[in-house]
């Protein structure tokens, strides 16, 4: 029995001692909780409505202000034209348009009083619940503005379904899938290329190279990168062939956006391979860091307006995230690169950011 115990003992020591080993499991599931718990939600919150309201009588303002005041809804922009409201979607910065009849307080003691709800429906189940939200609210105003003995059918609003009127489920997931299949298939690849020198003993070749440590470090990524457009390729085939989802945009642009991505994907696998030493621990790094944040805060399966304002930040610099969105509105909204010039911008950033590190740290182990 002492002998156990001191083999117990031993292994604690062990434990203890390893901080990494620590981290993990104690680590870990107060993270994954916390992710989860705050994360993963299927209400909806802080969505995004435009109005376009011809009339501007009483009763159109009341049901305006009772939107707004909702927990779930935030007027965002003011309409003055049909014309504008494919506009506003098209801008990205709008989830739900409400566009009231022509004599709206008249017709509705009529009961003949006409309203329509326009909704991006990329997401078929947030559209659905966005509409029945903003129907219940409506349906609750007209009973309370309504005189008493005074009873008219209810306004039952007439629904648009923009980018997705079959209500597909593929149009929403075959872009989150695209993020997460680069991302991660490109990651765990090149962040063993380097640790894979430093296993095998070759890394002392690199180190006597003439080579500028910017161009040994892109030629690790040169075949993944190439790889990696086979992989695009199949995907946008089988989506387009197999799953029926067509490019309503430009192919060229969104060739060159995933494009970018891939490289975002692969720099972001190099400096793993940097910072670690050995293939187990690189793969592990680009899988469990890397699968967790991007399923969860990069809008695959959750919607990030409605995940808690710190978690919207922390998403921010997740690189799927801004190429979710990008295809989406490349692929399946159909609108012009012009219109997504900030998710862009945030990717050639990050995709700078990370060779320059990766090449600084590089530099620093010749040296």
């Amino acid at each position: 029995m002492k002998q156990f115990i001191a083999f117990v003992r031993i292994e604690f020591f062990h434990c203890f001692r390893d901080r990494r080993t620590m981290l993990i499991v104690l680590g870990l599931p107060v993270v994954q909780i916390i992710l989860f718990g705050f994360a993963i939600s299927t209400e909806v919150k802080n969505v995004r409505v435009a109005v376009l309201d011809p009339n501007n009588d009483v009763m159109t303002r009341h049901i305006v202000d009772r939107i707004n005041a909702s927990q779930y809804f935030m007027v965002t922009r003011l309409l003055h034209s049909p014309q504008e409201v494919e506009k506003a979607f098209r801008e990205g910065d709008t989830d739900l348009a409400i566009v009231f009849g022509t004599q709206f307080a008249d017709r509705l003691y009529a009961g003949d009083a006409e309203i329509q709800l326009i909704t991006d429906a990329t997401d078929p189940n947030m559209a659905t619940t966005q509409v029945n939200y903003a129907t219940g609210i409506i349906a609750s105003v007209q009973q309370e503005m309504m005189p008493a003995g005074v009873s008219v059918p209810t306004i039952v609003p007439d629904v648009k379904l923009l980018y997705n009127p079959q209500m597909k489920s593929t149009y929403n997931f075959v872009p989150g899938v695209m993020g997460l299949i680069l991302m991660l298939i490109c990651a765990m690849m090149t962040s063993i290329s380097i640790v894979r020198e430093k296993e095998t003993g070759t890394m002392e070749i690199l180190l006597v190279s003439p080579m500028n440590p910017l161009a040994v470090i892109l030629s690790k990524a040169v075949p993944y990168f190439v790889l990696s457009v086979v992989n695009l390729t199949t995907i946008l085939l089988l989506s387009v062939y197999v799953l029926d989802v067509p490019i309503a945009g430009s192919l060229f642009s969104l060739l060159a956006v995933s494009l970018l991505f891939i490289f975002v994907s692969l720099a972001l696998g190099l400096l793993i391979s940097c910072i670690t030493h050995t293939q187990v621990a690189a793969l592990l790094a680009s899988a469990m860091v890397l699968m967790i944040p991007t399923i969860i805060l990069s809008g695959i399966i959750f919607p990030i307006e409605s995940m808690p304002a710190i978690l919207q930040w922390i998403s921010c610099a997740i690189p799927a995230r801004w190429y979710v969105s990008l295809v989406r509105q490349l692929m399946i909204e159909g609108v012009p690169l012009s219109y997504v010039w900030k998710e862009v911008c945030v990717l050639l950033f990050m995709a700078v950011i990370l060779i320059g590190i990766t090449s600084k740290i590089f530099k620093n182990r010749l040296e």
